[in-house]
């Protein structure tokens, strides 16, 4: 796929590149200040790659997928905006309809994805979802149902991503992951991972990353796919008159 890429997507890349780099490095200092503001800018450059990479008419999955990268940009950006009561719960609404965002995006790939070629695939994606619930559902109280509806629409997306390809099955995987340490640091009173936002971050990234990839894939594939050939039909090229015929 790069040697397909315009010079100003690789250049987007190579700017999403360093921006996760350097968040993750301010991620593991503490540097707070840094790691706000390269979060910021983190789905902004990602979108402005989808954009470069893709071409008009770029169809519902490429808009629904810079949908979603705009809400992941406010979850972001607007819990730092608020109070620090508020903070989680708009955080959580933002990602909740980038979510959205990524299922009516991924919707109409159903039939290429586990749904319909390997139903048994299913399973896993079910026992991640009952067990992220069960483990959250002491220390959600009355967010319990909220935390259930999250959970399926992020569950959703990831099985519908692997309508994409193996590329955007494993970035809804990691993202999916990536959503459940933050559940699990918010409502399971024993959770203690070491470095907890450098790993949120950097799955975060990867999976969004790795969505992208596959969507602009995609999107370069249509465009290079050979124009189907035009069907002859008789008013296109008369039938040549049988000449026996003419003459009887």
């Amino acid at each position: 796929m790069g040697r397909s890429l315009s010079m100003a997507a690789r250049t987007w890349v190579a700017v999403f590149v360093v921006l996760v780099l350097v968040h993750l490095a301010a991620q593991g200092a503490d540097a707070t200040t840094l790691a706000d503001v390269t979060q910021w800018m983190l789905m902004p450059a990602l979108a402005a790659v989808v954009v470069t990479a893709t071409r008009w008419p770029r169809g519902r999955v490429v808009t629904w997928t810079l949908v979603a990268l705009g809400f992941s940009w406010l979850g972001d950006l607007v819990p730092s905006l608020v109070g620090e009561d508020a903070a989680f719960l708009v955080m959580v609404g933002f990602f909740l309809l980038a979510q959205v965002a990524y299922v009516v995006a991924f919707a109409p790939l159903v039939r290429r994805s586990v749904v319909h070629t390997r139903p048994v695939l299913l399973l896993p994606y079910a026992a991640v979802l009952v067990a992220l619930i069960a483990l959250c559902a002491p220390g959600a109280d009355a967010l319990l149902v909220p935390v259930a509806i999250y959970g399926g629409v992020l569950v959703a997306m990831a099985v519908l991503a692997t309508g994409l390809g193996r590329t955007a099955a494993i970035g809804g995987a990691v993202f999916l992951l990536s959503d459940s340490l933050i559940a699990l640091e918010a409502f399971v009173p024993w959770w203690d991972l070491a470095g907890q936002g450098f790993w949120v971050m950097l799955t975060y990234t990867v999976g969004q990353g790795l969505l992208a990839a596959a969507v602009i894939g995609r999107n370069i594939a249509e465009r290079q796919a050979p124009e189907p050939r035009p069907v002859r039909t008789y008013a296109q090229r008369p039938p040549v008159p049988d000449n026996v015929v003419a003459l009887v």
